[in-house]
């Protein structure tokens, strides 16, 4: 039999090589000696992800979506709305948890998506993300000069070279302010990692310290009033219990941001401790915070009366604690503050991994060698957030921002599901080790043919695995199973695959024809039923095989591993789908444009580009022989 396969033939022509670079996959990174050249500094520990994590996340959403959410959908019940939330993004923070310890590189799920998925659905993830961040951090900058025209006493409160102006005759208004916060920022970045999570600390601790204040005051006054907001006719659930979800919906978003800690993955000490303990506080602090500033603010006044825009300001401005409002709306500057460093801290290192895969220019790979960091693609990713800042009011584009993260979310879930289940089985090699790879698979070919291996594991196992054609798998028969089907190797990974594909498939069906109240009933409820039965069939199909071996050594060994698999990632897979869904057809029109100019940008550059073009594809067992072979000889 033969053991080597031509890797760079077409196949069936462009067409066919189009599609197999869809779905060509990296190796982990760092994994056998693999060097980008400078490195990230390794700085990190849980405080500083801790301080990442929340300060991404408590944004000023919390001082606006508290009214917003109360009146209109949860009434007093606000704080299990936040609580369902909680637990639904805990989901995914799950699947980050294992999948950053496990792969602890630069490139959050962009990355995971391209060692799981493949090349096409990773440059999606990426370019989606590059969006999200960028309009997230000009949405967050024009956000602040409100905010701190306030402190000084009013909307004209700013001087003139930082307030707001139209420019005459255009209908745009300018905001010099968050251009130049965005500036002090990138500035910051540069500096270090180190230097600028201290900063984010200082920032994030001032803003907890706003909002204990408001607990602990709120509370007294809470006490001291008898909780008028909880003594309504209409009792606990005004909008009943649907209302209830209908705000959990809304207020899930307040927990965005958590993912910006494994954006950092490689420059943390030791990453399969610290980044699942890291998101885990990062989440659970958040969600603590989130649920008592709801219990206590609804409690003050009744839902109903609240003021939709400043809603905790406004409770207290009732009590007569006007001397309050100045120190809730510092909260709310150092929240939006810490949100903007959040969000402009991993995109330069999302950027950075594209750049080393060969799917933009190498330009934004550079790393600075006195600072540790990527200084290039910082900058870069500062000028655009600015120039955004400056001249557009991106409120309107907000939603856009979701969109990017909730495909993350998605995409790292299905992650979870390929690992345990179809983890890759071959690794690219670079076509320098091309005259190694023969001389191992020549070595292997001798010893076959002349029967010094005689178990039928080795005899059909092939050295070089084809991206254009089905190899052949031996059929090895699974005796460790517990309680589940006992399948061969290769009709285990089949159903896998198929199980997973459908459990997708069904999940968009399930949401979209959910969400689709204006369908026709005759063609809404099958589609629920066909999706129902592909998510329950894919459930019950992988709940019933093994999971593969391999997924205790794959990537980094000995980190977290994610609890209730394939539960809990479905679970996450479905509820990303329906908040996916949900986002308006105006959001989404917007979102196809830009995810259009990237695909043009892929096809013309980045799948040319791609560091894996070259690539030649070997079984994971014979590439670790042929990295040590190579060593070797370099030594």
């Amino acid at each position: 039999m033969g053991f080597l396969v031509d890797t760079q033939k077409e196949g069936g022509g462009h067409s066919w090589g189009y599609v197999r670079s869809l779905v060509r996959r990296k190796q982990v990174d760092s994994a056998n000696g693999q060097s980008h050249g400078h490195q990230l500094a390794r700085a990190l520990t849980v405080p500083h992800l801790v301080a990442i994590g929340v300060g991404a996340t408590i944004g000023a959403g919390v001082y606006i979506l508290v009214g917003t959410v109360a009146r209109e959908h949860s009434g007093p019940s606000l704080a299990l709305s936040f609580l369902i939330a909680g637990i639904a993004a805990g989901l995914s923070a799950f699947c980050y948890a294992e999948l950053s310890s496990r792969c602890p590189s630069a490139g959050s799920a962009y990355h995971y998506s391209y060692i799981c998925v493949g090349e096409g659905v990773a440059w999606i993830i990426g370019w989606a993300l590059i969006l999200e961040y960028t309009i997230g951090g000009s949405a967050v900058a024009r956000g602040i000069s409100p905010n701190l025209a306030l402190i000084f006493g009013g909307e004209d409160g700013l001087p003139a070279i930082l307030a707001r102006h139209q420019i005459p005759g255009l209908d745009v208004v300018v905001d010099p302010c968050a251009a130049i916060l965005v500036f002090v920022v990138t500035g910051l970045l540069c500096m270090g990692i180190k230097e600028s999570t201290f900063a984010q600390g200082i920032v994030t601790a001032v803003n907890v310290c706003v909002l204990l204040f408001v607990i602990v005051a709120g509370s007294y006054l809470g006490f001291k009033t008898g909780w008028p907001g909880y003594e309504l006719p209409t009792g606990f659930f005004p909008f009943g219990v649907d209302g209830m979800f209908a705000g959990s919906a809304t207020v899930f978003f307040a927990f965005i941001g958590f993912d910006s800690v494994a954006s950092t993955a490689e420059e943390v000490r030791n990453p399969q401790r610290d980044l699942p303990i890291g998101i885990g506080l990062a989440l659970l602090l958040c969600c603590s915070l989130y649920m008592m500033v709801s219990i206590v603010i609804v409690g003050l006044i009744p839902y109903y009366a609240m003021d939709p825009d400043t809603p905790i300001s406004s409770a207290f401005a009732s009590h007569d604690m006007q001397w309050a409002v100045y120190l809730i709306t510092l909260g709310a500057v150092m929240a939006l503050c810490s949100a903007l460093m959040g969000a402009l801290l991993p995109q330069p290192r999302i950027l950075m991994a594209m750049a080393r895969d060969g799917l933009l220019p190498s330009i934004f790979s550079d790393i600075n060698k006195r600072t540790q960091v990527p200084v290039k693609a910082t900058v870069a990713t500062g000028l655009c957030a600015a120039a955004l800042a400056f001249f557009m009011d991106v409120s309107q584009l907000a939603g856009m921002v979701s969109v990017g993260t909730l495909l993350a979310f998605t995409m790292v879930a299905i992650s979870v599901l390929i690992l345990r289940y179809v983890p890759p089985d071959e690794q690219p090699l670079p076509s320098s080790l091309q005259e190694r790879i023969d001389s191992v698979s020549f070595i292997c070919g001798e010893t076959t043919s002349s029967g010094h291996v005689g178990t039928s594991d080795s005899s059909h196992q092939p050295l070089i695995i084809n991206n254009d054609a089905l190899v052949d798998v031996p059929l090895i028969k699974n005796q460790e199973a517990l309680g589940c089907l006992v399948l061969s190797e290769e009709t285990r990974r089949i159903v896998a695959g198929w199980s997973i594909m459908f459990t997708c498939v069904g999940a968009f069906l399930l949401s979209y024809s959910a969400s689709s109240l204006s369908f026709p009933g005759l063609i809404r409820y099958p589609l629920c039923g066909v999706g129902g039965c592909l998510l329950l069939a894919g459930l019950i199909a992988l709940s019933s095989i093994d999971q593969d071996d391999a997924r205790h050594t794959f990537g980094h060994s000995g980190g977290y591993m994610c609890p209730f698999v394939p539960l809990l990632p479905i679970i996450c897979i479905l509820i990303n789908m329906y908040l996916l869904v949900n986002l308006g057809s105006a959001t989404w029109a917007r979102v196809s444009v830009w995810l259009l100019i990237g695909v043009i940008v892929y096809v013309f550059y980045g799948r040319k580009n791609s560091s894996l073009a070259n690539a030649v594809y070997v079984t994971t067992a014979h590439a670790e022989e042929i990295y040590r072979e190579h060593e070797g000889s370099l030594a």
